[in-house]
């Protein structure tokens, strides 16, 4: 799409009652790079199949292997940057490793996506 199909204002008034208002509820620039960053974890394909697989039940690492088609050590690289991103959390069983969603938050996420592509 080129610059000029996009449709812009005809004119340079600025609306500074509403410029004022947004501003005043605008968090800073350190928590708007934060995140960009997680939905930068939540761009790659891999990263939400991931995370839709973890939506219903806490899965281990040689499952989530199988379930995706992938080795064991893409898929602890994935869950690492997950867990880097506080998407995920784990707990050890004896041998293996269990992951879970970090919390309902990314449960939200998830479903409000889905949702959304399915409109």
């Amino acid at each position: 799409m080129a610059i000029n199909d996009v449709e812009h204002c005809e004119c340079t008034e600025v609306h500074a009652d509403k410029v004022r208002m947004v501003s005043a509820h605008m968090p800073d620039e350190d928590r708007l790079y934060d995140l960009a960053e997680l939905f930068k974890v939540f761009g790659d394909s891999t990263r939400i199949r991931i995370l839709y697989a973890l939506n219903d039940e806490e899965i281990c690492v040689c499952d989530l292997a199988e379930l995706l088609g992938m080795t064991q050590s893409a898929v602890s690289h994935q869950l690492k940057i997950l867990k880097q991103a506080r998407l995920v959390r784990s707990r050890r069983e004896g041998r293996q490793v269990y992951y879970f969603l970090a919390d309902d938050h990314v449960r939200t996420i998830i479903d409000q996506g889905m949702e959304h592509v399915e409109e």
